[in-house]
């Protein structure tokens, strides 16, 4: 029987019936049984804003939520799904943000918010990028979309693909800039999930940080860049994503910080005030903060202290180890009550080879099963030499 203490985590392991084995094990991946749920099940204080959603970013835990799947036009939050576009073309070496986008006359008639670029120059990616990040310029943003694929209508096709290979089934794009279009909208949870995969880029945060700054143009001529998300300046932690405000989306905000090795994620949609939506974000954010730690219960590759036999193998058994990263969201100091226990095969057949699946591990939180990943094996055990075979074989031959 497994060891287990209520107050402190309990690593064990145990070894069952060879029920998992062979394409059962490889199916089995990463699952968290209570995923996509919320951990609370409204929202613990009152807000003007009619949609949001409160995240962690990592594990994309949802902490509460309200009308997260109401479709609504976002405005400039829009400009999320170029950003990531961009962000992964230059991870794909396609582009390089030394090189020179032309500004055709298209973009540089863009209405909104600006950078105010001189139509038919020559600027570079990086000037683009961050004026489109800091500034939310949407003669930026259609530059960068002109650039990579040509024309605004052929990149917003491929924002349309994108949404749908991230699972944002309530997602529609018109433009790269988030200006009004009928047919336009996505939701709160749509936002988060899209927020969540830009902060998966590095580079990205380069950027976002950025407060205050100066657009050289090729002429010689400057553009002051003022972020338009205040809470980078003015909440501790915050370092990214995107205002957005038009008469029919109102005021929006996807908002991040990251406190230690925590980052929430906050969404508020449609608030009825510029200032209201950073006031609730902030409070969405520092609720998050106060009451929830992601927890790394184990890392892939963490040894399960336990053994499978291998029948025929150069050793007599293979370590199993942690097949997944265990990241979960916990509130503050239920980490004390969490649990590991491992299934394992009763033996193997030789050959067996590192990460090939093992058995499962289960993290019980007060008995309840909350996240299963893989057990694997922790190194290779491949055929014995031709004495020691013979060897094996003949200690084996009553099995």
């Amino acid at each position: 029987m497994p060891c287990c203490h209520r107050h402190s985590l309990a690593r064990s392991a145990r070894q069952g019936a060879c029920l998992l084995m062979g394409l059962l094990l490889a199916a089995i991946a990463p699952t968290a049984l209570a995923e996509g749920a919320a951990l609370e099940p409204s929202s613990p204080f009152d807000l003007q804003t009619p949609s949001y959603i409160l995240v962690e970013a990592r594990t994309g835990q949802v902490i509460f939520e309200k009308n997260a799947d109401d479709k609504r036009p976002v405005a400039s939050i829009t400009k999320l799904m170029p950003i990531l576009l961009t962000l992964e073309e230059l991870d794909r070496g396609v582009i390089k943000l030394t090189d020179k986008a032309h500004c055709s006359a298209n973009a540089a008639g863009m209405g909104g918010s600006q950078a105010l670029l001189d139509a038919n120059t020559l600027y570079t990616v990086e000037d683009l990028f961050k004026s489109m990040v800091v500034a939310s310029a949407n003669d930026s943003a259609v530059a960068v979309a002109e650039y990579i694929n040509g024309s605004e209508e052929a990149f917003v096709k491929r924002m349309n693909e994108r949404a749908a290979q991230l699972g944002m089934t309530n997602t529609h794009y018109k433009n790269v800039t988030g200006l009004p279009a009928d047919g336009q909208y996505t939701t709160a949870r749509d936002v988060a999930t899209l927020s969540r995969e830009v902060g998966k880029h590095p580079l990205y945060f380069k950027y976002s940080v950025i407060w205050m700054d100066t657009l050289t143009h090729p002429s010689g001529r400057t553009t002051d860049l003022t972020n338009t998300n205040r809470l980078i300046r003015f909440y501790e932690g915050a370092d990214g994503f995107k205002t957005g405000s038009t008469n029919e989306a109102k005021y929006c905000l996807s908002a991040t910080a990251q406190r230690g090795n925590t980052r929430m994620i906050a969404v508020v949609l449609g608030t009825p005030a510029s200032q209201t939506r950073f006031d609730e974000a902030r409070k969405m954010l520092e609720y998050g903060f106060a009451n929830y730690q992601l927890n790394q219960v184990a890392k892939t590759g963490d040894l399960l202290g336990a053994e499978v036999p291998v029948r025929f193998g150069a050793r007599d058994g293979v370590p199993a180890a942690v097949g997944a990263d265990v990241d979960l969201l916990l509130t503050k100091g239920k980490e004390r009550d969490l649990e590991i226990e491992a299934t394992l095969a009763e033996s193997l057949p030789a050959p067996v080879r590192k990460g090939d699946p093992i058995g499962v591990v289960n993290v019980t939180l007060n008995g309840q099963t909350v996240m299963t990943v893989p057990a694997v094996a922790a190194v290779d055990v491949p055929y014995p030499g031709f004495v020691e075979g013979v060897l094996t074989i003949m200690r084996n031959w009553k099995v």
